[in-house]
């Protein structure tokens, strides 16, 4: 697929993905799941009977993500945050004898992102000691679980938020979201096969004036060479960095620029 194209019909599934944490009890918790959200593309944010909100410690744990806890809509009930989705997922680590079936996080992002094409969807995920009710479970069509270590799959719950925002991610841009970064890319355009053959050449000459190299007895050494620099693929400068490095050794020393001074 298309990077730009993927991206285009991707950004509205995400936008159509609410995250609705029931019955929350520490403010920090909230906050630093809106960050988490933030940071994976998603922005609607609902609270069943937050304990306590807003608090300053929410806005303090959202490390900017503030815009996402002000569009946060508190809901009394579970049945008004799930208003008019399509589809629910839970988010649980405890198997429970009734309910909708359990996918891993990967494959439950998957479907999560298949349904938003449908309408609204949402992820549920519980209080942070009890986790979720059987009931509240019993309202969604699917449960989600996070394939954690079997011996401690204790997850905090922002933690919990990240992991699933970031397969939802991953789900809307078929496993490659565009990368946004300030860094200048450090490469330079491939290097032509006649600027690599004359770089060989000049390695040659270099290694049997040198002495390194006796062209009467070579056994294997330039094939290595040449198996050594393939695996480099080398570029543009990088031959131009080698190449100015054989001229110096092949230059007589006399000619060769002083040292600058040290200090």
């Amino acid at each position: 697929m298309n990077r730009a194209a993927g991206s285009d019909r991707s950004r509205l599934p995400l936008d159509r993905v609410r995250v609705v944490l029931s019955h929350t009890s520490h403010p920090g918790n909230i906050g630093a799941a809106a960050r988490a959200m933030k940071t994976m593309g998603l922005s609607q944010l609902l609270l069943v009977n937050p304990k306590r909100f807003p608090d300053d410690e929410a806005v303090a744990r959202s490390a900017g993500a503030d815009d996402v806890l002000a569009r946060a809509r508190m809901c009394r009930t579970l049945d008004e945050a799930l208003a008019d989705t399509v589809f629910t997922c839970a988010v649980t680590a405890r198997q429970r004898n009734l309910g909708p079936p359990p996918l891993p996080a990967r494959a439950a992002a998957t479907e999560i992102l298949a349904r938003a094409g449908d309408g609204e969807v949402a992820l549920l995920f519980g209080n942070e000691s009890a986790g979720l009710t059987n009931a509240e479970v019993q309202c969604c069509q699917r449960t989600a679980f996070i394939p954690a270590n079997p011996d401690y799959g204790s997850l905090n719950l922002a933690s919990a938020v990240q992991v699933l925002a970031y397969e939802l991610r991953l789900a809307a841009f078929d496993s490659q979201p565009p990368l946004c970064s300030r860094t200048v890319a450090f490469a330079s355009p491939p290097a032509h096969h006649q600027d690599v053959e004359r770089f060989y050449e000049h390695l040659e000459r270099v290694m049997v004036n040198s002495g390194f190299l006796d062209p009467q007895r070579p056994r294997r050494l330039l094939p290595k060479l040449r198996r050594l620099f393939g695996r480099a693929e080398l570029e543009r400068d990088e031959i131009n960095i080698l190449r100015g490095l054989l001229d110096a050794i092949e230059r007589p020393k006399a000619e060769r620029p002083a040292d600058s001074p040290s200090g």
